[in-house]
Protein backbone atom coordinates (compact mmCIF):
# COMPACT_ATOMS: atom_id res chain seq x y z
CA UNK A 1 0.00 0.00 0.00
CA UNK A 2 1.23 3.46 -1.08
CA UNK A 3 0.20 6.82 0.59
CA UNK A 4 0.53 10.22 -1.24
CA UNK A 5 -0.73 12.94 1.35
CA UNK A 6 -1.35 16.62 -0.02
CA UNK A 7 -2.21 19.77 0.76
CA UNK A 8 -0.25 21.45 3.55
CA UNK A 9 0.75 24.70 3.81
CA UNK A 10 1.14 28.18 5.66
CA UNK A 11 -1.92 29.42 7.40
CA UNK A 12 -3.05 32.24 9.56
CA UNK A 13 -4.68 31.25 12.80
CA UNK A 14 -8.33 30.42 12.91
CA UNK A 15 -7.93 29.92 9.29
CA UNK A 16 -8.90 26.32 7.21
CA UNK A 17 -7.09 24.02 5.37
CA UNK A 18 -7.74 20.29 4.03
CA UNK A 19 -5.27 17.48 3.46
CA UNK A 20 -5.68 14.68 1.03
CA UNK A 21 -3.91 11.42 1.39
CA UNK A 22 -4.71 8.86 -1.29
CA UNK A 23 -4.07 5.24 -1.07
CA UNK A 24 -3.06 2.88 -4.10
CA UNK A 25 -1.53 -0.71 -4.15
CA UNK A 26 -3.41 -3.52 -2.23
CA UNK A 27 -5.93 -0.93 -0.66
CA UNK A 28 -8.70 -4.15 0.04
CA UNK A 29 -6.40 -4.87 3.17
CA UNK A 30 -7.28 -1.16 5.05
CA UNK A 31 -9.78 -1.43 7.24
CA UNK A 32 -8.79 2.18 9.00
CA UNK A 33 -7.09 5.67 7.27
CA UNK A 34 -5.85 8.82 9.37
CA UNK A 35 -3.58 11.07 10.53
CA UNK A 36 -0.88 11.68 13.40
CA UNK A 37 1.12 14.76 13.64
CA UNK A 38 4.50 15.41 15.08
CA UNK A 39 5.02 19.32 15.92
CA UNK A 40 8.83 21.02 16.31
CA UNK A 41 10.47 18.93 19.27
CA UNK A 42 7.13 17.03 20.50
CA UNK A 43 6.51 13.62 20.20
CA UNK A 44 4.43 11.90 17.48
CA UNK A 45 0.72 12.21 18.35
CA UNK A 46 -2.51 10.57 16.51
CA UNK A 47 -5.04 13.08 15.51
CA UNK A 48 -8.09 10.97 14.05
CA UNK A 49 -8.93 7.99 12.35
CA UNK A 50 -11.89 6.94 10.19
CA UNK A 51 -12.67 3.03 9.46
CA UNK A 52 -14.05 1.64 5.76
CA UNK A 53 -17.86 2.05 7.37
CA UNK A 54 -17.29 5.81 8.24
CA UNK A 55 -17.18 5.50 11.87
CA UNK A 56 -14.38 8.44 12.92
CA UNK A 57 -12.47 9.19 16.50
CA UNK A 58 -10.89 12.24 16.78
CA UNK A 59 -8.14 13.78 19.74
CA UNK A 60 -9.70 15.64 22.13
CA UNK A 61 -7.25 18.73 21.11
CA UNK A 62 -8.80 18.34 17.63
CA UNK A 63 -12.69 17.68 18.15
CA UNK A 64 -14.76 20.21 16.85
CA UNK A 65 -12.38 21.91 14.71
CA UNK A 66 -11.38 18.78 12.04
CA UNK A 67 -13.55 16.40 9.97
CA UNK A 68 -12.31 13.58 8.73
CA UNK A 69 -13.85 11.93 5.54
CA UNK A 70 -13.74 9.38 3.12
CA UNK A 71 -14.04 8.68 -1.10
CA UNK A 72 -13.86 4.96 -0.40
CA UNK A 73 -14.09 4.99 -4.86
CA UNK A 74 -11.08 7.27 -4.66
CA UNK A 75 -9.65 5.50 -1.73
CA UNK A 76 -8.92 9.07 -0.22
CA UNK A 77 -9.76 10.63 2.99
CA UNK A 78 -9.60 14.02 3.58
CA UNK A 79 -9.10 15.90 6.38
CA UNK A 80 -10.73 19.46 7.16
CA UNK A 81 -9.18 21.53 9.18
CA UNK A 82 -10.54 25.00 10.63
CA UNK A 83 -10.18 27.33 13.37
CA UNK A 84 -6.87 26.29 12.85
CA UNK A 85 -4.77 27.37 16.32
CA UNK A 86 -0.77 27.95 16.67
CA UNK A 87 -0.28 24.51 18.74
CA UNK A 88 -1.95 23.03 15.34
CA UNK A 89 1.52 23.51 13.78
CA UNK A 90 3.38 20.15 13.21
CA UNK A 91 3.80 17.77 10.39
CA UNK A 92 0.75 15.61 9.26
CA UNK A 93 1.58 12.32 8.69
CA UNK A 94 -1.29 9.73 6.50
CA UNK A 95 -1.18 6.29 7.69
CA UNK A 96 -3.72 3.18 6.69
CA UNK A 97 -4.24 0.47 9.60
CA UNK A 98 -5.45 -3.39 8.96
CA UNK A 99 -6.46 -4.26 12.16
CA UNK A 100 -5.76 -1.43 14.63
CA UNK A 101 -7.46 2.17 14.16
CA UNK A 102 -4.65 4.04 15.72
CA UNK A 103 -1.78 1.93 14.85
CA UNK A 104 -0.55 1.87 11.11
CA UNK A 105 0.76 -0.16 9.01
CA UNK A 106 1.73 1.78 6.11
CA UNK A 107 2.77 5.90 5.81
CA UNK A 108 2.66 8.49 3.95
CA UNK A 109 5.33 11.07 3.84
CA UNK A 110 4.06 14.13 6.17
CA UNK A 111 2.85 17.63 5.01
CA UNK A 112 3.51 20.18 6.96
CA UNK A 113 1.09 22.51 8.29
CA UNK A 114 2.00 26.01 9.52
CA UNK A 115 -0.04 28.29 11.26
CA UNK A 116 0.88 31.83 12.18
CA UNK A 117 -0.61 33.77 15.20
Amino acid sequence: VQLQASGGGLVQAGGSLRLSCAASGSTYSINYMGWYRQAPGKQREWVVSISTSGSTNYADTVKGRFTISRDNAKNTVYLQMNSLKAEDTAVYYCYAARAWATSGNYWGMGTLVTVSS
